[in-house]
């Protein structure tokens, strides 16, 4: 089997020298309070073998991965009537833009944008009970990890200054498109993206879209269609409007989120997460792009 420990020790010596480290995310307040020197790499074996460097058991709040998370909760409960109410191209638009909405009859363009993750988190009110908690509960359970929570400060902190998914969800619920009422699903929605993660739980959790489905205690919780499809959503659109530039440097299904988060994984292979705060003009992690870019290249391991 491949060790992977001087590959990952390699990239965090090579990141800590980088000097341009990328801008903190500013607009959800409780963000840039984060230390933009912080970088951790974590990797995944198919074997359930793990490879760690630098910060990558330290939790930070993960936002815009846990779409590919309610994704799959939603997929798994709906089914592919889901497919009905979200579309599955690349939106070509950064992930909080509105146009598209507009004209294309509030059907969002993919499940990972703000919106389309704003419809998911409809269909999971509607399908649950208590959706926090039993979202919560099947992210901790795939992880076999009950430590696994929500930052409530950056839950609210979301809610305080998300006046643009206010108006998304306004906007689709006015298409028919939300069946629940606008506030109940907001907040559901901005806890989701509050879930606290470290390099190392994140790789856990993502090992079912790595491993067919099934996590590392062997339970079944997608079918290999499904897993299939939410990898290649991944790869097309999980990386808001650079997800081109994530497949042609790094060539790996993927997610991104603002708190400066990347899990990525390749099939029967790995999976890998990296942390580091600041972001690309984009909105991606500027390290860690980098850095999954060099894992590919120097390993030779890609989809392609």
């Amino acid at each position: 089997m491949l060790d992977y420990s001087p590959i990952v020790d390699k990239i965090v010596r090579e990141a800590k020298q980088q000097a341009n480290k990328g801008e903190v995310a500013s607009y959800i307040p409780e963000l840039s309070c984060v230390d933009s020197n912080k970088f951790g790499i974590s990797i995944l074996d198919k074997n359930g073998k793990g490879f760690h460097a630098g910060d990558s058991g330290e939790q930070f709040s993960i936002q815009s991965i846990s779409k590919v998370l309610s994704l799959a909760m939603a997929y798994s409960l709906a089914g592919e009537e889901l497919w009905k109410r979200v579309d599955v191209e690349p939106s070509g638009d950064p992930f909080n833009h509105l146009s598209l909405l507009e004209m294309e009859n509030g059907i969002p363009r993919n499940p990972l944008i703000n919106a389309g993750a704003i419809v998911i988190c409809d269909i999971l009110v509607s399908n649950l009970k208590n959706p926090k908690s039993d979202f919560l509960s099947y992210v901790q359970n795939i992880a076999n990890d009950p430590s696994i929570t929500y930052d409530d400060k950056v839950a609210e902190s979301e809610k305080r200054t998300g006046f643009r998914n206010y108006a998304a969800a306004y906007l689709i619920k006015s298409f028919g498109n939300l069946e629940n009422d606008v506030e109940t699903v907001l907040d559901f929605y901005f806890h989701s993206c509050s879930l606290s993660m470290s390099c190392e739980q994140l790789t856990k959790v993502f090992y079912i879209f790595m491993n067919r489905g099934n996590c590392l205690k062997n339970k079944n919780y997608l079918n290999l269609s499904q897993v299939k499809r939410i990898n290649a959503i991944m790869l097309t659109c999980g990386f808001y409007d650079e997800a081109g530039e994530f497949a042609f440097e790094v060539g790996l299904p993927g997610k991104s989120g603002v708190g400066g988060g990347i899990v990525a994984l390749l099939p029967n292979q790995f999976c890998v997460a990296t942390w580091s705060p600041g972001l690309n003009k984009k909105g991606n992690s500027k390290l860690g792009m980098l850095a999954l870019e060099k894992l590919t290249t120097e390993t030779g391991l890609s989809i392609f």
